[in-house]
């Protein structure tokens, strides 16, 4: 394929397959995932399929979902063995590191190209997951990274949060304590240096527990 901006008849799996880089995340080089560089084209592309307004949020890895892979990866018998949803999943990372730890994991990602970047990721990573449509979907251990990004998201996401942990799941979310995370409700279980949306800077960010009212 020519480097010259992508024609419509590209589909995201053939663009995500080509023009997104495969690659080891600096901050845990055992997991790849496929990551825009300045010459993919990924804005132009997203133009052409006529979603230039809805920001591609699955391409990047995020400072929440990154805390939550390295406290997966430093408690993975917290998820061994459990069924797991990767809530608001995204590129699938936080899934890819619970399924790596031996969990059954399903995914809600409502974004449609978000979901073929999920699929192939989970693919490249040589792991198993599952994608539903319900963000009710019931787990032992639900995973949220980066769900509090502003304050419309914030008002949607916690109270189906909470019906996870008032029906007995086990809910953790990954944050970079953003303006619109709702801290005073949360247990901070731990924090990392991570970086954020694709910088090289790293920033503050938990793990919190979310338990029912």
């Amino acid at each position: 394929m020519g480097r010259g901006v992508p024609t419509a008849r590209v589909t995201p799996a053939e663009f995500i397959g080509t023009r997104l880089v495969l690659a080891p995340l600096p901050f845990c080089p055992s997991i790849l995932l496929h990551q825009p560089t300045p010459r993919s084209g990924l804005t132009a592309w997203l133009i052409t399929q006529g979603l230039g307004d809805d920001p591609p949020y699955w391409a990047y890895a995020w400072a929440g979902g990154a805390a939550l892979v390295l406290h997966i990866l430093a408690h993975p018998e917290a998820v061994r063995g459990r069924t797991v949803l990767d809530f608001g999943a995204g590129s699938g990372l936080v899934g890819i590191a619970a399924a790596r730890a031996g969990a059954t994991v399903t995914a809600f990602e409502p974004d449609r190209i978000g979901q073929v970047a999920l699929r192939l990721n989970a693919e490249a990573n040589d792991v198993t997951i599952g994608l539903t449509d319900d963000p009710l979907a019931r787990a032992d251990i639900v995973l949220a990274g980066d769900v509090f990004y502003d304050a419309k998201v914030a008002e949607r996401t916690l109270p189906t949060l909470r019906r996870h942990a008032a029906g007995g799941a086990t809910v953790l979310i990954g944050d970079p304590f953003r303006r619109d995370l709702p801290v005073e409700q949360l247990d901070v279980l731990a924090e990392y240096q991570v970086p954020d949306f694709g910088s090289e800077v790293l920033v503050r960010a938990g793990v919190f527990g979310l338990g029912p009212l």
